[in-house]
């Protein structure tokens, strides 16, 4: 299972899903909601989370598809129990507090793919 805006898929983004589809059977990516996304970037996404939803509907490599909970951010791991969760190479998430509430989930650290090119921070 994977998380993310994926405010504009690039490049970036399909290395991650590679990457996060050599960890199990099923590649499982949720799309942050709006209201979350404003919180933690303090500011509102470029398109909507229904859009974000619809375009990851056309990459092959994702299994399901689903929209982060509005007020639990762990709904989702309670919810489907992956079994690995990849974290991008600078996605903000406390992995001592995943650790403690969800023992038998391994979090694993993905690698980056060229991050001077393709990080959506720089991609406008």
């Amino acid at each position: 299972m994977g998380f993310g805006t994926f405010d504009g898929i690039h490049e970036g983004h399909m290395d991650f899903f590679r990457q996060l589809k050599e960890l199990g059977d099923k590649l499982y990516i949720v799309v942050a909601r709006d209201k979350n996304v404003k919180i933690s970037k303090c500011r509102p996404p470029k398109h909507k989370e229904e859009e974000r939803y619809e375009a990851l509907k056309k990459i092959k490599l994702i299994d399901k598809i689903l929209l982060g909970h509005k007020d639990h951010f762990y709904q989702c791991l309670v919810d489907h129990q992956p079994d690995v969760i990849g974290l991008g190479y600078d996605q903000k998430a406390d992995t001592k507090v995943l650790k403690v509430k969800f023992p038998h989930i391994k979090v694993v650290r993905l690698k980056p793919y060229q991050p001077e090119k393709y990080k959506s921070s720089l991609l406008k």
